[in-house]
């Protein structure tokens, strides 16, 4: 049974010619001192460090390797480890919906009459969009915290440019607007992430690139968030779904070889 997650719309075939937004420039390189590194970044994600529950919906749009690809979505993210991510159709029932805890994962097709069982939540959401991103990730990113952990060092750099390093590889890179610290971007492994738009300090488009091996960029989506709720309470049920008895069993080999969005290669 052939896969169909046609939640987007799709231009499929040749290389993309259409220009994505420039990258942001970012510093490189030793810098200058930096002693306020902490106090910088604590000013600039005080917002979203108490985070426990975000709701959004989300516009996606660019690429997965070399297809475009074009959708909403609605996204919950609870902590610790929580996601619901629905991919909204035009109308009717959602195309997918993907529900994941600390430890387990469902993904369920209702058009198609797909279940994945036990997939590693990070690997689904890798094999429909292309980025590998779990669900405390994707809250910390989505919500501009860009990653846990403790500020460990930092570095100031020209145009007002400063970086600040992170537990786990991370570095966040911050600016100093409408008085007071924000961050603007940041590099993960093997993920960069981008801010190009505020409410407050709060981040309302969204760009990641995932790199392949080789430096390539395998995907370069950006996320457009509207519809934001903070804090609200949010049911367990909110974070299960019921699975049609009549459920064909999907292998997270199938949905990765049914290419990003199940569109086939």
């Amino acid at each position: 049974m052939r896969v169909r997650v046609l939640w987007f719309l799709l231009v499929l075939g040749a290389p993309l010619t259409a220009c994505a937004p420039r990258a942001i420039d970012l510093p490189s390189g030793a810098g200058a001192p930096f002693p306020e590194f902490r106090a910088a970044f604590e000013e600039a994600t005080d917002s979203c460090r108490g985070v426990r529950t975000w709701t959004a919906e989300i516009g996606l749009a660019g690429r997965a390797g070399r297809m475009k690809i074009r959708g909403r979505a609605f996204v919950g993210l609870a902590r610790p480890g929580a996601l619901r991510l629905e991919g909204l159709a035009p109308f009717g029932q959602p195309v997918f919906v993907l529900v994941a805890s600390e430890s387990e994962s469902t993904l369920v097709l209702p058009r198609d009459r797909r279940v994945l069982r036990h997939g590693a939540a990070a690997a689904i959401v890798e094999a429909l969009v292309g980025v590998a991103i779990g669900p405390d990730e994707l809250r910390h990113v989505v919500t501009g915290c860009v990653a846990a952990g403790d500020a460990t060092g930092g570095r100031a750099y020209a145009r007002g440019w400063h970086a600040v390093d992170l537990q786990g590889s991370t570095t966040a890179f911050l600016r100093h607007a409408g008085g007071r610290w924000r961050v603007e971007a940041a590099s993960l492994p093997g993920l960069s992430v981008e801010y190009r738009e505020f409410d407050g300090a709060r981040p309302r488009r969204v760009r990641l690139r995932a790199q392949a091996a080789g430096a390539t960029t395998a995907s370069d989506l950006t996320l457009t968030i509207s519809q934001v709720e903070i804090n609200v309470a949010l049911p367990d049920t909110a974070f299960a779904i019921e699975v049609p008895a009549d459920a064909v069993p999907l292998t997270l080999e199938e949905l990765r070889d049914a290419g990003p969005l199940g569109v086939k290669r």
